[in-house]
């Protein structure tokens, strides 16, 4: 039986106060360039999915969060290569400091039902469901 190796990701679907979620598009020389995605990154070793999450939303895009503030919503399981992806989306509504392209093409404010209409990418699609009831 063939070993597989899992990718733990977090993600957040940041919320305004009109119900809209923040997306960030990829920069063309990555991995599934021009898709937009909800922020995030790779939890490393030794780190908390929290803390993987507070920290990748100061590099991402220079906002300040607190792990109590972010709310577990669901997950997404995706073959990726040769790895296993596990997406761990949490819910955001409060945070401190104006979110900045710091390594994405753009950002941009939707409501869930328009997601549907942007390309994502795969395991990010199943998640839109639920961010509507949600929101």
């Amino acid at each position: 039986m063939m070993q597989i190796s899992p990718l733990l990701v977090v993600a957040a679907a940041l919320v305004d106060a009109d119900g809209r979620v923040l997306l960030q598009q990829r920069p063309p020389h990555t991995s599934l360039p021009n898709l937009w995605e909800f922020p995030g990154g790779k939890v490393e070793a030794q780190e908390t999915p929290e803390a993987a999450l507070v920290r990748e939303l100061e590099e991402e895009l220079g906002i300040n969060a607190h792990a109590s503030c972010l709310a577990p919503a669901t997950f997404a399981s995706a073959p990726l290569g040769e790895r296993h992806l596990l997406l761990l989306l949490y819910v955001c509504r409060k945070w401190q400091g104006v979110p900045e392209a710091r390594h994405a093409t753009a950002l941009q404010w939707v409501r869930p039902a328009q997601m549907y209409a942007l390309d994502m990418p795969p395991a990010d699609l199943p998640l839109i469901g639920l961010l509507e009831s949600l929101i």
